[in-house]
C-alpha cells in the first residue's frame, strides 16, 4: 500500500472555512470559526488517509510574479477580511503543535509551493528503494486539479466543510471531459473571475471544453487557426476572430493559470514525516480556543506506541 503524503493548501482551506461557518468566538472574544472549520477537514483527512507525511503551504502578503506579469491579477477580489487574517497565526500555532512543517515563499503562491513539492517528491520516488508515495492535496478550491497525475490526487470541499470530494485523473475526466494536464488551457480560454484571469471573452466552460477535446492544447489550437486548417472550420467565426485578436491575452492567461514547479525552497522529505506530535500541547490550544468537540477527534499515533513497545 502506498504511503500517503498530505499537502495542505492552507489559505484556500481556511478561506473556505471562514465563509462556510457562522461566527464562532472564544471566551476572550476572538473569532475562531475559520480555524475550527479548517481543523474539521484536517482531522477528517487524517482519519481517512492515515498519512505518513504532512506539509502545509501558505500564501504570503504582497505581490507575486503573476502581479508583475499582469497588474490586474486578483484586482477584482475583495480585500481579505481582517477577521480572517487574524486567524492565520492561530492556525500556524496549531499546525506547529501538530509538528506539521510550514512552507511559504515571498513572490509565490501556495499552489506553486504545492506544485514544487509534488515534483520533488515524484522525482525522489524514482530513486527510492522501498515504498511508493501517494500525494494528496487538501484544498478549499479546484485550482490544483492541474497537478493531478497517477501519484497525485486532490481532496477538496464540495459544499460547506463536511461534504468532501476526491479527485483523481478519472474523476477530473468525468467532470470536465478533459485531462488534468489540459486544465491550464481550460482556464486560459475560459478565464477565472476569482483571480481576474481574463481568458477569451465569449468562451465559457462548454466552448473551452469543446475546443480542447478537438485541439488538445492552446498551442495546437492556435497552430491550426493560423494555418486555417480544415479542423478549424467548425469554430464559430465570431469565436475564431476573437481568438485571433486576443492571442496574446490567451497565452498571458495560460501563464497566470499555470502552477509553478520550480520554486526555490528548502525541502526535505524526511522532515515531513508525521509520526508524532505533542498531544498535550494540542489539547491545551484546543481548550484555549474552546474546541472541546475536536479533542476526541485527535488522531492516536499507533506508530509512536509501537516504537515504544518494540
Amino acid at each position: 500500500m502506498k504511503k500517503k503524503f498530505i499537502i495542505i493548501d492552507s489559505n484556500s482551506l481556511i478561506h473556505r472555512a471562514f465563509h462556510a461557518l457562522p461566527p464562532l468566538t472564544a471566551k476572550n472574544g476572538e473569532l475562531v470559526n475559520a480555524v475550527y472549520g479548517f481543523l474539521l477537514v484536517f482531522l477528517k483527512c487524517i482519519k481517512e488517509f492515515d498519512p505518513k507525511y504532512i506539509a502545509a503551504c501558505f500564501d504570503l502578503p504582497g505581490i507575486t510574479f503573476r502581479h508583475k506579469e499582469f497588474k490586474k491579477y486578483k484586482a477584482t477580489r475583495p480585500k481579505t477580511p481582517k477577521d480572517l487574517l487574524d486567524q492565520i497565526p492561530k492556525l500556524k500555532e496549531i499546525l506547529n503543535a501538530f509538528s506539521v512543517p510550514i512552507f511559504e515563499k515571498q513572490g509565490f503562491e501556495a499552489d506553486d509551493l504545492i506544485g514544487t513539492i509534488t515534483k520533488i517528491v515524484n522525482n525522489e520516488q524514482k530513486t527510492m528503494s522501498s515504498g511508493e508515495i501517494e500525494l494528496i492535496i487538501l484544498s478549499g478550491d479546484l485550482d490544483t486539479l492541474q497537478v493531478i497525475d497517477k501519484d497525485t490526487k486532490v481532496y477538496t470541499l464540495k459544499r460547506g466543510v463536511k461534504d468532501t470530494v476526491f479527485y483523481d485523473e478519472k474523476e477530473v475526466k468525468k467532470r470536465y471531459q478533459i485531462s488534468p494536464l489540459q486544465f491550464v488551457d481550460f482556464k486560459a480560454l475560459k478565464g477565472d473571475s476569482s483571480d481576474n484571469i481574463p481568458g477569451i471573452p465569449g468562451i465559457g466552460e462548454k466552448t473551452a471544453i469543446t475546443l480542447l477535446k478537438e485541439f488538445g492544447t492552446l498551442e495546437n489550437l492556435y497552430k491550426e487557426i493560423e494555418k486555417d486548417s480544415e479542423k478549424t472550420k467548425n469554430i464559430k467565426p465570431k469565436i475564431k476572430n476573437t481568438l485571433k485578436e486576443l492571442k496574446e491575452q490567451a497565452f498571458l492567461s495560460k501563464k497566470l493559470a499555470q502552477i509553478r514547479y520550480d520554486v526555490p525552497i528548502d525541502f526535505n522529505l524526511k522532515k515531513c514525516q508525521w509520526e508524532d506530535y505533542d498531544e498535550k500541547k494540542v489539547v491545551n490550544i484546543f481548550k484555549k480556543y474552546e474546541f472541546y468537540s475536536l479533542i476526541d477527534k485527535l488522531p492516536k499515533h499507533e506508530r509512536k506506541i509501537l516504537k515504544r513497545l518494540f
